[in-house]
């Protein structure tokens, strides 16, 4: 089909976007997405969470096994709950909002492009197609085909929840700003702004407000229009709302449990793991380096070229230009204050930085963009290219002078600049080296004592040779496109690989993954539910696996240390006289350690590398 002829079926380039969405946001996202059991530790923790809401009718103060959990605010464990009643309380309802919350990212960010490249000053150069469809198109694939968005899109926590706000927020910030004056739909993306802010901050705290009001500062002040644009954001009707929206649960939660909220969530969440290492998540300076290059490969690579093509160092540039065309600085200054505040905060963790994502692919995107637009016009028919003329204050590729086409034939080849083709060598080099290490993955893998059989089953199943071979063509596909100058398809090759990666490889590899080391536990949960007596206490020593909890829906004590257990166990049958018995969950080499011999306990059942034992008082049973 022509360019002419798509451009004159408007409706038709509109159910083509719809059915890419659907495609790639349903292969990424919703696909498989409640065929794996809950991961532990930390997916259970919400999913159990937010059944106790269900259940209980609290909505105020979380709970999980019994016990205050104030790691997060409601908003998470309400989507969750809700999504419980739809559509039941299993791994889809876990996982649903932040499917949905992913999903929406990649729409905004479909259409926030699209809606850029619609109003661009050279909207007759750009061909159709690429205005209408690829670039947006781009940009919602490298959205939703990456390994940070597709890990956080498809676990039940709140930081994909999270991203989707910020996102979101940000880009009803951007078409707010660059709707025409005295525009009600500027003032509708105002609203949704802060709607969104709010959300947020149920989402996860200050962190909701503090890095949209960072992002949207520091493009305001570097285009010197702070002022300018806060009368018309109307601020005081932004903070009315997201204290409306958000400020009456944290009243709630802090009037229900007073300062041991305040000092759990905004103390030790907040404070301390900016300002301290938690947990042990410390990291050097440089993380965030490596975590963009592999959360957001194969296409990182790109990203330093395409913000240099941005020329940000030149505010007088920008602005002169009209709002609309401001996104690509926009979508930098996005990255760059996500990355940094995360960068100076002691604590780190590779979710961190999720929010940048979107702006990240859409840098790339519009750097492909320009890539597009440039063949637009070298092979725009009866027209010649000669050299541009020189012009040092603007950021993008200069528009050629055309003539009459009289002798000389159209240029076969678009001749990007050396940067660029540095970026798509290194590019080569890094699925090359993807590849490589997908061969030799089998060899890397440790033993874990929770998957036992893990990595032989690995190496039987083939997946990571399968894996490999995916990396490896594309790598050569990629490297015979650049030797002949073929630079736009190479977007598209990275794509399809990792779309492949993620149906052929990735998907199977969780199925083993979880029959080790989830099925088992969630097998054993089963077994406790049918045999477990009035009164009889859960014991899990060793590991902390929260899912025992929502699976079987009955308290778990932790324990850590053989010895302790042990004690533990004992002191507990000491007690009174209606303890008999307690059931323990444990590896069976743990047992001797607690100091029980094989007449002290039952065995009841034996999956994975976990023994389910009822521990019997002797002298009160016989009794």
């Amino acid at each position: 089909m022509t360019n002419d002829n798509i451009e004159k079926r408007p409706v038709l380039v509109v159910s083509l976007s719809i059915l890419w969405l659907m495609v790639v946001g349903g292969v990424a996202f919703f696909w498989h997405l409640g065929s794996i059991g809950l991961i532990d530790e930390t997916e259970p923790l919400f999913a159990e969470a937010s059944r106790q809401m269900l259940i209980t009718g609290d909505w105020i103060t979380p709970f999980f096994n019994g016990e205050t959990r104030f790691d997060k605010p409601a908003l998470i464990y309400w989507c969750q709950a809700i999504a419980y009643a739809i559509v039941g309380v299993n791994e889809w309802g876990v996982r649903l909002p932040s499917a949905i919350a992913a999903m929406v990212v990649m729409c905004f960010a479909f259409y926030t492009v699209h809606w850029h490249l619609h109003k661009s000053e050279d909207l007759e150069k750009i061909p159709p197609p690429q205005r209408l469809w690829i670039t947006p198109a781009l940009a919602a694939a490298m959205i939703a085909l990456n390994p940070e968005m597709i890990v956080w899109g498809r676990t039940g926590v709140s930081d994909m929840l999270l991203t989707g706000c910020i996102a979101s927020a940000l880009f009803c910030f951007f078409l707010g700003y660059a709707q025409p004056e005295k525009s009600s739909v500027k003032t509708r993306f105002y609203l949704g702004l802060y709607v969104l802010i709010a959300g947020g901050i149920l989402t996860k705290g200050p962190v909701g407000i503090v890095l949209p009001g960072l992002i949207i500062g520091a493009f305001l002040l570097y285009l010197g229009k702070l002022r300018e644009v806060l009368r018309e954001m109307r601020p005081l009707l932004g903070i009315l709302i997201i204290l409306g929206l958000s400020v009456p649960w944290y009243v709630l939660v802090i009037w229900h449990n007073g300062w041991n909220y305040i000092n759990s969530f905004f103390g030790y969440h907040n404070i301390e793991r900016f300002t301290e290492v938690v947990n042990g998540h410390s990291a050097p300076w440089y993380f965030y380096f490596i975590v963009v290059l592999l959360g957001f490969a194969p296409y990182s690579v790109y990203l330093p070229v395409a913000m240099a093509r941005l020329k940000f160092w030149q505010p007088k540039y920008w602005r002169s230009q009209p709002r609309s065309q401001q996104l690509g600085l926009f979508a930098f200054i996005w990255f760059a204050a996500i990355f940094g505040f995360f960068s100076i905060a002691v604590t780190k963790l590779p979710s961190y930085v999720l929010p940048l994502m979107p702006a990240a692919a859409i840098l790339v995107a519009l750097l492909w963009g320009d890539l597009l637009q440039e063949q637009g016009k070298r092979f725009s028919t009866g027209v010649q290219v000669n050299p541009p003329e020189k012009n040092t204050s603007s950021p993008y590729p200069q528009t050629p002078n055309t003539q009459p086409l009289i002798l000389h034939p159209t240029p076969k080849h678009l001749t990007p600049n050396p940067y660029f083709k540095a970026s798509a060598w290194v590019n080569v080099v890094l699925v090359s080296a993807i590849s490589a290490a997908l061969f030799y993955v089998p060899r890397l893998i440790g033993e874990d004592p929770a998957a036992p059989n893990f990595r032989e089953l690995l190496q039987q199943s083939g997946l990571t040779t399968v894996g490999g071979i995916i990396w490896l063509v594309s790598a050569v596909i990629i490297s015979v496109l650049l030797l002949r100058r073929q630079w736009l398809p190479l977007m598209g090759v990275n794509l399809l690989a990792f779309a492949g990666f993620l149906v052929f490889v990735l998907t199977p590899a969780l199925f083993i993954v979880d029959g080790e080391r989830q099925l088992p536990l969630r097998q054993l949960s089963a077994t406790v539910v049918q045999i477990q007596k009035s009164g009889e206490e859960l014991v899990m020593v060793g590991f902390k696996k929260p899912t025992v909890v929502f699976y079987s829906q009955r308290p778990v004590t932790y324990i850590k240390q053989n010895q302790a257990a042990g004690e533990y166990v004992r002191n507990q049958l000491g007690k009174g006289e209606e303890i008999s018995s307690i059931l323990v969950i444990a590896q069976p080499k743990k047992f001797p350690k607690m100091g029980l011999e094989s007449s002290d306990y039952e065995k009841l059942d034996s999956r994975g590398a976990y023994d389910l034992i009822r521990v019997v008082d002797r002298l009160k049973s016989e009794g």
